[in-house]
């Protein structure tokens, strides 16, 4: 069954228009909070549900809290207010306080304009799909607020930043430390603004931290995980040994070497899974997606390493994961995760488990990857209309075959509609980096115009 407001990563949009306007967010905690209380494994000796709200540092979260706070006291649910805090640090709280589900309010990688509503299970990990279908469903139906004696109490997490700091350290081998490296930080003026740096002093490192000043208005501008560039540069002029970019909501991590060059989530899945593979601990195979770079799958074979395809999406890769059970998986734009470690994608641990593989060896991000060379691979997004179809259009589907034809056993094409914006996405990927080029502007060509006809 289509969801009609649930996307691959919760319900995202512009600040203001529908469905991101404090009446629907209202009714969203609302139907959300009736949902929880009607399920018989969140109630524990008669006591209300409790979730916990957390959010990013977008200036339109201040709204959206205060909305979906209502609405789901109004359902009869507690809730814990935790502030800015990264979406895997509600994930981790959500199952150290023993709650019943969570919620982060935030726009991942988008800028300050757009926000969004994501939850997540007791277990930590992103609400079921059938979860998701029963909220939309109650969202048709009309508040009916309980009575006064029923209505949800409201209460302020103070120490959630210190404990999910010492979470992320656990993560790191007791015997090893960040001693001697000179780390800088990107924190993309976003929820890890306060938690990361921390988290790399702590286990001993020298730590230059940028993108650390919100202002409600900056989160994602030209810096972080999406604008790698700031990082590259501030990595030079610091002579720091490495760089580390989170996005916003500080669930994908890109890091940096000391010259500058960058790594993204293909390439430091691969470093982790090699690290493991040789520490005898991969457990199974890895999981990528449909825009995982070929040179990664061509090495996992070499490896011997299991390796699997998901839709793109951190959920799909995670549904994967269990599916097989196995422990990693990862996506290039940043998304890594570490089942054995979180139930989520984190930047931070992500991160922690690359210098973990770094100090182990001794060896460098580009000895690790030495003999790997990616493919040329380009990606293109076009903004359409809500309307378009992209599976019913003749003209793309004829382009498609053609540019399939054209690359042949050399390369890829995946053309998709993004989950969480009015995009078309096209990823083009072969050796022939003329022919990447000619066919992601060619393909999307095409499609502008299907869509502007």
């Amino acid at each position: 069954m289509t969801k009609k407001y649930f996307g691959t990563d919760g319900i995202r949009g512009r600040v203001g228009k529908f469905p991101i306007t404090p009446d629907f967010i209202l009714h969203l905690g609302y139907s959300a909070g009736k949902v929880l209380a009607a399920a018989d494994w969140h109630l524990m000796e008669g006591k209300r549900p409790t979730v916990l709200i957390g959010k990013d540092t977008r200036v339109s979260g201040y709204m959206l809290e205060s909305a979906l706070e209502a609405g789901l006291c109004a359902a009869g649910v507690d809730v814990i207010l935790s502030g800015p805090m990264p979406t895997p640090a509600i994930a981790y709280l959500i199952r150290a306080l023993r709650l019943q589900a969570g919620i982060v309010i935030s726009a991942s990688h988008n800028l300050f304009e757009d926000n969004g509503v994501k939850f997540f299970s007791a277990s930590g990990s992103k609400l079921p799909d059938e979860m998701e279908h029963k909220i939309e469903a109650e969202l048709n139906s009309p508040i009916e607020t309980k009575p006064s004696i029923q209505l949800g109490k409201v209460q302020r997490i103070d120490d959630a930043a210190g404990r999910y700091i010492e979470f992320c350290k656990s993560t790191f081998p007791y015997h090893l430390d960040l001693r001697g490296l000179r780390i800088v930080v990107d924190c993309a003026h976003g929820a890890a603004y306060h938690i990361a740096g921390h988290v790399m002093h702590e286990l001993g490192a020298d730590v230059v931290t940028i993108g650390v000043q919100p202002n409600g208005l900056n989160i994602n501008l030209e810096c972080g995980a999406t604008h790698c560039a700031t990082l590259q540069k501030a990595v030079k002029q610091h002579r720091a040994d490495l760089g580390i970019a989170l996005d916003g909501d500080g669930d994908r991590v890109m890091m940096v070497d000391k010259f500058g060059k960058l790594y993204d989530g293909d390439q430091l899945t691969y470093i982790i899974a090699k690290h493991r593979m040789r520490k005898n601990v991969l457990g199974g195979g890895v999981v990528g997606t449909l825009m995982t770079n070929l040179a990664i799958e061509n090495q996992f074979k070499k490896l011997r390493i299991p390796f699997l395809r998901a839709n793109v999406g951190d959920r799909y890769v995670h549904e994967l994961l269990q599916e097989n059970k196995w422990q990693l998986g990862g996506e290039s734009s940043g998304h890594i995760i570490c089942m054995d470690k979180h139930t989520t994608g984190d930047g931070i641990i992500s991160a922690l488990q690359v210098l973990y593989a770094l100090r182990d060896t001794r060896k460098t991000l580009a000895e690790f990857m030495r003999g790997v060379a990616l493919f040329p691979q380009r990606l293109v997004n076009v903004k359409v209309s809500k309307s378009f179809n992209l599976k019913a259009n003749k003209a793309v589907d004829a382009v498609r075959k053609e540019a399939e034809a054209d690359l042949g056993d050399e390369g890829r094409l995946l053309i998709r509609a993004s989950g969480t914006e009015p995009l078309i996405r096209v990823m083009v990927e072969g050796k022939s980096k003329q022919k990447v080029n000619y066919w992601s502007e060619r393909i999307a060509g095409v499609i502008q115009t299907a869509c502007n006809s």
